[in-house]
């Protein structure tokens, strides 16, 4: 390790920095992930800037505005410092060398229209007063508020000293996969899944506090009218008489 005049340790921090700008690559990628929540891509909307809040310095998103080209929206200061201006609304081949940008207008292509995640690694142009320097570019389909697929949420962080800008790259490595992979399962893991249709009837959570049924009985058929009329000494019938008109009422 590396001493001073006096003996004493001098540590170099170019290390360090370097993976914790790339560690705000994989803390942008694990917060997409964690608000995507089992989906094919999240929504615009589900961001929130306080999720990637130490990462936000390097973070973007984008527009797709034609096909392979997308215009940042938001853009973190990192990406302004690379460019030496206000990167908002620029596209994002802007940071590309004219090498790099068909590269680049392919691969959001995929991005887009898959969809897939990529993550690609670039080195940037050297010159006066322009040091090499190493990058890693994230990009991660996200829906708009009309359920299209044409937002991205990115991230673009180097290793190494800006100097004099602007910066741009070109592409040395590109990993690009499909999500719909990660919906995808092999026709032996579906079958284990699978359910008879017998075993597809749901439960009836009702049936422990459910009543037996009460049993059918037909009603009694209705019964004779009981024929309380008078009957004579030999068991026939009396026929009534006529109805008196006047009856005597005697107050004494």
């Amino acid at each position: 390790m590396p001493q001073d005049g006096d003996g004493s340790t001098v540590i170099n921090m170019a290390g360090f920095l370097s993976a914790a700008r790339f560690n705000a690559v994989q803390e942008v990628e694990a917060y997409w992930e964690a608000i995507r929540a089992g989906r094919l891509v999240p929504r615009r909307s589900d961001i929130d800037p306080r999720g990637i809040e130490r990462a936000l310095e390097y973070a973007f998103i984008l527009e797709r505005v034609a096909p392979g080209i997308a215009r940042l929206r938001i853009a973190g200061s990192h990406l302004s410092d690379l460019m030496g201006m206000e990167v908002r609304g620029m596209p994002l081949s802007a940071f590309m060398t004219p090498q790099g940008r068909n590269q680049l207008g392919e691969i959001l292509e995929e991005v887009f229209d898959t969809p897939s995640r990529a993550t690609v690694d670039l080195v940037a142009e050297r010159g006066l007063g322009k040091p090499e320097i190493a990058a890693r570019l994230l990009l991660l389909p996200m829906k708009s508020d009309l359920g299209d697929i044409s937002r991205v949420l990115g991230c673009l962080a180097t290793t190494g000293e800006i100097g004099r800008a602007p910066r741009r790259f070109d592409i040395t490595a590109a990993q690009v996969t499909p999500l719909l992979g990660d919906f995808m399962r092999p026709p032996e893991e579906q079958s284990q899944t699978e359910e008879s249709p017998a075993e597809t009837h749901a439960p009836d959570r009702n049936a422990g506090l459910a009543e037996a049924p009460a049993p059918f009985t037909a009603a009694p058929p209705p019964s004779a009218p009981q024929d309380d009329s008078p009957k004579g000494t030999n068991g026939a019938r009396l026929k009534p008489g006529p109805r008196p008109y006047l009856r005597l009422v005697k107050d004494d």
